[in-house]
């Protein structure tokens, strides 16, 4: 493989013609242009090419040679597929000269005359970046989503007009694509999406007890959009890429507001953008309680295993004029016993509870938790049933 690699580094594409008497000769640059190309991106790691052409064959045995210079072509994965009647084209073998960037192909055909082909291969250095664009209402209840792909191509080969396939959405015609031509083409126009805006607290990544902080903490926010039909979406898997956020100011301009890397987000599923941090909702929290109980002890009279009794209380706020969806995710380490807790939660995984939280306009919520942590051992009160602190 490293040695096909150092090969097609630097190699470009084109076709060169064999002549011999008594032999059908076939110069794929007399042909005419590309009937068809086909730029396949559904594997974001490789770039299948597909282009059809017509071959002038001529009855019996007909050679074709294929060569590549400046191309970075994978010559173990060129393949010849005859189109059309293919009972009437046989390929007989195809072989590679040693030190050259070139294959032969030796067909047999059983009349003469035009004979569609397909030609495929992996090329590298031509890819493509997936870059979303969400226009925000001012109410922010709805946002206009777009999608482009952007084409990079320094493989050494340029392309006519093409159809760029993405797997998922599409396909599309593609102008000319030259070599060191970047293009950027719409691929999704989704207007009038409904949106949610969420923040979400993780007690494991902020710090949240007041008596130790001498600053405020901003909750991450997110936008939601949920791709389905309902939402002017749902036709196909939306891919990962870069978002960039704006927001209508209602004076015919538009604010940024941040932006996020996207994940796939197949069909049903939900999308979250961050857009920074906001203090528009506050959370206090504290541990009001921790104790040994029920501790267990060796004939020294040393304590070897204990149960620890904890409760934990946090205040939500919302300053905001409108309501707000808060989702705070609390951890507990170890094996776990839930006491008492006065919010409904479900269990995310064995050491992570989730609460979704509706908080009115300028409203409050008090959050209160009691469960018992069972069977530490001294000194491991901090390490997880996975072994880590």
């Amino acid at each position: 493989m490293q040695i096909n690699l150092a090969r097609i580094l630097g190699l470009a594409f084109f076709a060169i013609a064999l002549a011999s008497a008594g032999e059908a000769r076939i110069k794929l640059v007399a042909l005419p242009d590309r009937a068809k190309t086909v730029i396949r991106l559904d594997n974001p790691r490789a770039t299948l090419i597909e282009e059809e052409r017509l071959l002038p064959l001529q009855k019996g045995l007909n050679k074709i040679d294929f060569s590549w210079k400046g191309v970075s072509i994978d010559e173990d994965s060129i393949r010849l597929l005859p189109l059309g009647k293919p009972e009437d084209v046989v390929i007989l073998n195809v072989s590679y000269p040693p030190g050259e960037e070139a294959l032969l192909w030796e067909i047999n055909s059983r009349e003469a005359g035009e004979q569609p082909i397909r030609i495929s291969y992996l090329l590298s250095n031509i890819d493509r970046l997936i870059a979303y664009r969400l226009m925000v209402d001012k109410p922010e209840t709805k946002a206009d989503l777009a999608g482009y792909v952007i084409l990079r191509n320094f493989s050494g080969e340029d392309f006519e007009r093409s159809v760029v396939s993405l797997g998922q959405g599409g396909p599309f015609e593609q102008q000319a694509l030259s070599h060191e031509e970047t293009r950027r083409i719409l691929f999704l126009k989704a207007p009038a999406v409904p949106i949610k805006k969420t923040w979400t607290f993780d007690a494991a990544r902020k710090p949240w007890d007041p008596a130790e902080l001498d600053r405020n903490v901003g909750i991450p926010v997110f936008y939601e959009i949920t791709n389905s039909r309902e939402n002017n979406l749902g036709q196909f898997m939306l891919w990962g890429g870069k978002c960039r956020v704006h927001q209508d100011d209602g004076r015919a301009t538009a604010i940024f507001l941040g932006e996020d890397e996207a994940q796939v987000v197949p069909v049903g599923e939900k999308m979250e953008i961050g857009v920074g941090e906001s203090r528009d909702i506050s959370v206090t929290q504290r541990l009001m309680e921790q104790r040994r109980v029920n501790l267990r002890k060796n004939t020294d009279e040393r304590i070897i295993l204990y149960d620890s009794d904890e409760t934990i209380s946090a205040k939500i706020e919302n300053f905001k004029d409108k309501p707000a969806a808060l989702t705070m995710l609390q951890h507990i380490r170890g094996q776990w016993e839930m006491a008492e807790c006065n919010l409904k939660y479900e269990r995310k995984d064995a050491e992570t509870i989730r609460f979704l939280i509706d908080l009115p306009p300028q409203g409050r919520q008090e959050l209160k938790m009691h469960y018992i942590r069972r069977n530490i051992r001294p000194g491991m009160e901090n390490v997880s049933v996975c072994g880590k602190k």
